[in-house]
């Protein structure tokens, strides 16, 4: 029985840790740019969009698909870091568990 109870609390050390870091990685702020720079996009960990900044020169009234491709390119590039970033954190969380 000891053993069961010992099983517990170190679940249950484990489950406080992974909702601290889940918080703290939705408190994270990553930031991306297009690759021209004209388009810088922030988000939260928790995939909120934050800030969106486009430079004056991004805005060219006869080539509007200019500017969704930098927005598009910028927020998938925001989105792929934070997808790596809470794999390599939360990942630790489900290695071994069949998931």
């Amino acid at each position: 029985m000891g053993n069961m109870q010992g099983m517990m609390k170190q679940m249950q050390k484990m489950q406080k840790q992974m909702v601290k870091d889940q918080d703290e990685l939705n408190a994270t702020e990553f930031t991306a740019t297009s690759a021209s720079d004209m388009v810088t996009v922030t988000f939260t960990g928790d995939k909120k969009l934050k800030d969106i900044q486009i430079k004056p020169e991004a805005i060219d009234p006869d080539d509007p698909d200019m500017l969704q491709d930098l927005v598009i390119e910028a927020v998938n590039a925001a989105m792929a870091d934070i997808d790596q970033t809470t794999q390599q954190k939360m990942g630790k969380y489900s290695r071994g568990l069949g998931m």
